[in-house]
């Protein structure tokens, strides 16, 4: 998956004044400890990710920043203002939900102009606004349809339309494209990209999809059992994890721990190797023979799994019972020693085996929030 992060990042705004800072920010719902002591800074104009599983903190952060809740503790500020105790309507904020909150009543139009509506914009500027929000989204030519005639993703371009017409200084983005299957998924991802580029707009995206966010963000946030363990820019996270569950979640990796280390790595610890850093040798031939810095495991192959554009391996280590995974890009060929049984040598520079501390926050108790 490293190839997933962006290498196309445009210059990120640098104004003295982030769009987002939260300072020791808590949520406890009764026992339970959603968010724990959260700092984070986004800057103006990035695209941000909050990144982690399914009880996480992630979604009660966002719904934090929002104005949705209320933090038991800690301060939120938006553009440099403190809005801690503000309600949504009183942050310059827009929210995006999965399920897009469309009314089926109203034409595509109407409800791009909702909000304007309420405001009591003239029924001109409302339509001209309308149009060239949707224009923004590539759907002008749908303006007098209804939700219920239009495709899952152009609903959620709407949504998008809709939260942007006012020009938001934050949109919050939860889970926005859940429902959507992967091809539809995969042209919204490229779409709020486009879009997000276009308006300036600083976007914060709440995802369980590692890929997703490594593609979308200029930098994201992980969480983990409601604290923040780590923030940077996808590469960053990807290549250099601070701890062991970050390495495991953002994308697949091999963690070796005690014996399986010493045997693998050479030293006691809890080390991180990525399936692609390693390769395949054939242990009689030349390629199977270790270069300068790299380390040599025997093995033998004991699953082969095609997937499109790679193969992936498990390698049953001659050395006790430990299983290392490895991704071989099926455009570089095959090793000869590709089949079930086979032995093989693992291959991978020493410095690719990266020393990940074993360490996680408390777990909540049951009953959290979030999503």
């Amino acid at each position: 998956m490293a190839e997933a992060a962006r290498t196309d990042v445009r210059p990120v705004a640098t104004e003295v004044t982030p769009a987002v800072r939260l300072t020791a920010v808590s949520k406890y719902f009764g026992a339970v400890r959603a968010v724990d002591s959260a700092e984070l800074t986004i800057r103006q104009g990035e695209f941000f990710s909050l990144l982690g599983p399914s009880g996480s903190g992630k979604t009660t952060l966002l719904r934090l920043i929002a104005g949705f809740e209320r933090p038991t503790s800690g301060r939120i500020e938006l553009a440099g203002r403190e809005v801690t105790a503000l309600p949504p309507s009183r942050r310059d904020v827009h929210t995006v939900f999965q399920d897009y909150a469309l009314f089926p009543h109203m034409s595509v139009e109407q409800n791009v102009a909702y909000a304007l509506t309420v405001a009591g914009v003239g029924k001109a500027e409302r339509r001209a606004r309308a149009r060239e929000a949707l224009r923004t989204v590539r759907l002008d030519d749908l303006g007098p349809r209804r939700p219920a005639q239009l495709s899952g993703g152009q609903r959620q371009r709407v949504a998008l339309a809709r939260a942007l017409i006012d020009g938001p200084g934050l949109l919050l983005l939860d889970e926005p494209l859940g429902a959507l299957d992967l091809q539809l998924r995969q042209e919204m991802q490229r779409e709020l990209q486009r879009i997000q580029r276009a308006t300036g707009v600083t976007f914060l995206l709440v995802t369980h999809d590692q890929e997703e966010a490594l593609t979308l963000s200029d930098r994201l946030a992980v969480l983990d059992r409601g604290r923040i363990v780590q923030t940077g820019p996808p590469l960053e996270i990807y290549d250099r994890p601070a701890t062991a569950f970050v390495a495991g979640f953002v994308g697949t990796t091999n963690l070796l721990r005690d014996q399986a280390a010493v045997r693998v790595v050479g030293a006691p610890g809890t080390y991180s190797i990525r399936p692609e850093r390693i390769r395949i040798a054939a242990p009689e031939g030349p390629d199977g023979v270790p270069g300068p810095g790299e380390r040599c495991v025997p093995g033998r192959i004991a699953e082969i799994a095609y997937a499109g554009a790679h193969t992936r391996f498990v390698i049953r280590l001659d050395a006790g019972d430990d299983r290392l995974t490895a991704l071989q890009l099926n455009s570089a060929g095959l090793p000869e020693a590709a089949r079930p049984g086979a032995a093989v040598h693992l291959l991978w520079d020493a410095t690719d085996a990266l020393p990940v501390p074993d360490r996680r926050p408390p777990k909540v108790r049951p009953g959290a929030s979030d999503a």
